[in-house]
């Protein structure tokens, strides 16, 4: 069998081990010169930052990929676990340090609201049973007949799948504080905590079953670990090329071309780019007459759009944590505004990543290394960045400097940013999405772009837009659903 895989963010390089360990000959295509696709990492001046996803969980999707060739992973990469999860700043600049120490979950819980210490205790066993569900038992399975999700749909009722996230979270919650912090986890994975289906829930156990852990060097040493053992075991890499045409023949894929003008034939092609901009852009879709399939692709609702600013200090903050989330003042209106109204207002929350607080190696010495993540809306609010992206900016040093790092702006050496046309034009996201399509219950499993092309045989997708989702555990586990029909 020759496949070929396009895109090398995390689903892309897990397909393509998946399907060497099971003898197709691979060959892996990536536009730019280095591989990654959201996970590349950005090196300027003796900083490293990481471009995209810091946040490791389930650590053992990616030892598994490993130890399908019988390699070691600590020979490749090192992985390690965060005391401190995150540390939360409210509104009210009062923090909170989230761990998987329930002991001191409980003891800071009951410091903001007695009465939720019980309710956050069922809350965990609740979101338990969601990911027992939801994760350990449906991550992996193909969602490519509606029979499938049928025979699902009285689990997830009984789960409360038509809740929302927030919704969840409060009918367990009921301080206002504890409710925001309990129920961030969707804008992980680009979704509204308001509209997000509850199922996202399990995110919350998910990080108490296997915990948070950095990957020393940056999430950037997992890819060059991959690339490897790709080299290692015979996955052909090909950079610096884009895809520019999959062809087929009577809806079936028989190879692609690429911006060379080279043809390359393949039984399969599978896809870590974003689907909508597979459908749209890369294949002649005159054969793609399926009315159930064009209301499909018109209907989705995509993620929001992430500003994301990279800086370099001069003096380290040796106070602040490896992760950090810094809420606004408004939680709903604001997210109101980034996924409906699709503006942008200056009550921002922001996730603030520091890895030197963990791995020295990231910046010079005496020197710290950050970036800044803010949710914003995606390019369907015709925001012009080139204007707004040093507004956004300055509102985010300004936010930073008042709420955290004091003198922060005499004291940032090296920056640079990254808007939502950075998504669209470099990684062909629609819209500019951070994470392709909301992870709403009505774009979850079979009602999300199939993992198995819905109109053409040969082409397959994974990666964020996919079954399960978004977020490093699911755009694994997307490949290793590929694993089950490919």
């Amino acid at each position: 069998m020759n496949s070929i895989v396009i895109g090398s963010g995390f689903g892309g390089i897990a397909a393509a081990l998946r399907l060497r360990a099971k003898g197709h000959k691979v060959t892996l295509i990536e536009k730019h010169p280095d591989l990654g696709g959201r996970a590349r990492v950005f090196k300027k001046n003796g900083f490293i930052y990481d471009g995209g996803p810091t946040v490791i969980t389930a650590p053992y999707l990616i030892n598994e990929l490993f130890e399908l060739f019988k390699k070691n992973p600590t020979d490749y990469i090192k992985l390690s676990p965060l005391k401190v999860w995150y540390q939360f700043v409210f509104d009210d600049n009062s923090k909170f340090n989230y761990s998987g120490n329930e002991t001191e979950m409980k003891k800071q819980i009951s410091e903001i609201s007695k009465q939720d210490v019980e309710g956050y205790e069922k809350l965990v066993n609740f979101t338990k049973k969601i990911f027992d569900k939801g994760f350990t038992e449906l991550s992996d399975v193909p969602f490519d007949r509606p029979l499938v999700m049928i025979k699902q749909l009285p689990a997830l009722l009984k789960l409360k799948s038509y809740k929302s996230v927030y919704s969840l979270v409060s009918s367990f919650i009921k301080n206002e504080k504890l409710r925001r912090m309990l129920s961030m986890h969707p804008l992980l994975v680009g979704g509204n905590p308001f509209t997000t289906t509850s199922i996202y829930g399990l995110i919350l156990y998910l990080e108490k079953k296997w915990g948070i852990h950095y990957s020393m060097g940056g999430t950037g040493n997992i890819i060059k670990g991959f690339e490897k053992l790709m080299n290692e075991v015979g996955v052909e890499i090909i950079k610096g090329r884009e895809v520019k045409n999959i062809i087929s023949k009577e809806n079936i894929i028989t190879g692609l071309t690429l911006d060379n003008g080279t043809n390359i034939e393949a039984d399969n092609v599978v896809c870590n780019a974003d689907p909508p901009a597979v459908y749209e852009k890369m294949i002649n879709s005159n054969q793609n007459n399926s009315i159930m399939f064009k209301w499909k692709k018109n209907r989705m609702q995509y993620s929001m759009g992430l500003f994301v600013y990279y800086f370099g200090t001069k003096i380290k903050y040796n106070e602040i944590e490896h992760h950090t989330i810094k809420f606004g003042n408004k939680y709903k209106e604001h997210l109101d505004d980034i996924f409906d109204k699709k503006k942008l207002n200056n009550d921002i929350s922001y996730y603030l990543h520091r890895p030197s607080a963990t791995d020295k190696s990231m910046a010079p010495e005496g020197k710290d290394c950050f970036y800044v993540l803010v949710p914003v809306p995606n390019n369907q609010s015709k925001i012009d960045w080139n204007i707004e992206g040093e507004k956004m900016k300055n509102l985010v040093i300004d936010k930073m400097q008042d709420d955290l790092m004091p003198n922060l702006k005499e004291n940032i050496i090296e920056d640079f940013y990254l808007t939502p046309d950075y998504f669209e034009k470099d990684l062909n996201t629609k819209y500019g999405s951070g994470f392709s399509i909301q992870p709403k219950f009505s774009q979850s499993a079979y009602f999300r772009f199939h993992n198995k092309s819905e109109i053409y045989d040969g082409l397959y997708f994974v990666g964020a837009g996919t079954h399960p989702g978004a977020g490093v555990p699911g755009v694994l586990s997307s490949a290793k659903v590929l694993d089950k029909i490919l």
